[in-house]
């Protein structure tokens, strides 16, 4: 740990959660990263995620340098000034050209930073975020949830530097938490009727009138507990993500919300994230500046319910593709 430099260099099986309570304590964070803590960082690497940090997209972007062990057993030091090419294709290479055993990141400060969230209309939105996120130099994070059954009204939430006081102490998230609460209220909102009313008036109603100041490490500390289902036994919950030129937003997210409606899919969410362009990486997602919609759904573990997904996914591939995007399924 470099604190004067804000660098780190870690053995990739670490997970950011353990990577955290280590640098938590200098004050520093991780410049980018999952919305999740749980992952490990060389599987990160691997998948070259990103996280909703506005300015940093992908996570290549933070990676100074990786040691890859071949299948020769060869041990290689990389970097984008040794073997460049190599290191660029194993940054979101999902472990096609060796195992990445040590990476070395950039970190940021741990600052106090408060949440706004209000709601926005759909075709409103590309010119709100260019005026409210980009135009502004004092957001961290920011995200947009589209949420079922319309996806048409974004929920803007969005991370802004602050000196206000803390209203949540915590500094990271303790592990081994109780997240039942969560848990069901998913589990109703997917299964109950009337469950888009209990989403809106549990979640919707109160991130818009609770206030929240908070470290930035809390909010990175989040635990993936809170998102996996009561039981595996009939269902389970996946992430799929397209990238779509920002041009392409609300074409794409009504395309979208078609195909979704029309496969009757249980989508929970979709996250849209924004990621400038990727020059680091060579499989890169973010080939130009995009929008990034990572779709959170339900689905049962019977056969016709895997036939019924592979046709709606199809569809939104295509959809991708035909708005000049590209899509992944981490």
């Amino acid at each position: 740990l470099d604190t004067a430099h804000r660098r780190v260099r870690v053995q990739a099986g670490m997970r950011w959660r353990e990577l955290q309570a280590l640098i938590d304590p200098h004050d520093l964070s991780v410049k980018v990263m999952q919305s999740y803590s749980n992952f490990s960082i060389g599987g990160s690497v691997s998948v070259n995620c990103h996280g909703r940090y506005i300015g940093n997209g992908a996570l290549a972007g933070t990676v100074r340098a990786l040691q890859l062990v071949t299948a020769a057993g060869e041990t290689l030091e990389l970097s984008r000034m040794r073997q460049p090419e190599l290191f660029a294709a194993v940054i979101g290479g999902y472990g096609g050209l060796g195992v990445i055993t040590e990476v070395e990141l950039d970190l940021a400060d741990n600052e106090v930073i408060a949440r706004k969230v209000e709601q926005v209309a759909l075709a409103d939105y590309p010119d709100w975020f260019q005026a409210q996120v980009l135009g502004r130099d004092d957001v961290v994070l920011h995200n947009a949830d589209l949420i079922p059954p319309d996806f048409d009204r974004p929920l803007a939430i969005s991370w802004r530097r602050s000196h206000a006081p803390l209203t949540d102490p915590l500094r990271l998230m303790p592990g081994q938490s109780s997240y039942r609460k969560q848990q069901n209220m998913i589990w109703a909102a997917s299964e109950l009727p009337g469950g888009d009313q209990l989403r809106d008036v549990y979640q919707t109603r109160q991130l818009l009138a609770q206030p929240r100041v908070i470290r930035r490490n809390l909010e990175a500390s989040l635990d993936a507990t809170a998102l996996e289902p009561r039981t595996r036994r009939m269902s389970s919950y996946l992430l799929q993500e397209y990238f779509v030129p920002m041009s392409a937003f609300a074409s794409f997210a009504r395309a979208m919300a078609r195909i979704l409606r029309e496969g009757e899919a249980n989508a929970l969410n979709i996250s849209v994230r924004h990621a400038p362009a990727d020059t680091t990486s060579l499989m890169r997602w973010a080939r130009e500046e995009v929008f990034c919609f990572v779709l959170y759904h339900k689905q049962r573990n019977w056969n016709a319910a895997e036939q019924n997904t592979r046709r709606w996914t199809r569809q939104l591939i295509a959809a991708a593709l035909a708005h000049g995007g590209c899509y992944y399924l981490p």
